[in-house]
């Protein structure tokens, strides 16, 4: 090889590139959460869908290969809730493959909802960047993740008599 010639490329170890990329589809109506989540989560070995409504999830887990929902508790025409049972009762008949979901929540009381729908994690809004990432990872590991940030401390009753 002359000094001027380019050079060949050099040779890549096929196991690095051999790491599977996991599809996250994110379901929000609101365009900033889900450009946040998009942004806090993608990675070069996770990729981000973006959905606005719950019929638009539902068709594309039917049409894509989904390894992990993200879908915000209210949805404006189908709330996550909803949309958590509907992607547990196509699983039921074989329609799709289990897919966990990690359901973004208003409040903490909203924890009963989550736990009730099916749903494998839940983190509360606003979203930690640091919980959402510990989150997604978690349930593409197959686990299950709550959201214990803003878990009320419990603090003992002092009694009132000597």
């Amino acid at each position: 090889m002359s000094p001027n010639s380019p050079r060949s490329p050099r040779p890549v170890c096929d196991d690095h590139y051999d790491a599977r990329v996991s599809t996250v589809l994110v379901c929000s109506d609101v365009p900033a959460l889900r450009t946040d989540i998009r942004r806090t989560i993608e990675s070069a070995d996770v990729e981000v869908d973006e959905v606005a409504s719950g019929p638009e999830c539902l068709d594309h887990v039917k049409t894509h290969d989904v390894d992990l929902v993200v879908v915000d508790l209210q949805v404006a025409s189908m709330g996550g809730m909803a949309i958590c049972m509907d992607l547990r009762h196509l699983e039921s008949f074989g329609a799709i493959e289990r897919i966990p979901v990690l359901m973004l929540l208003d409040r903490r009381a909203d924890v009963f909802l989550a736990r009730r729908s099916g749903a494998e994690g839940f983190v509360l809004k606003p979203v930690d960047p640091i919980s959402l990432r510990r989150a997604v990872r978690a349930l593409l590991d197959g686990d299950e993740y709550e959201d214990t940030a803003r878990t009320p401390v419990t603090v003992p009753a002092r009694s009132s008599t000597p």
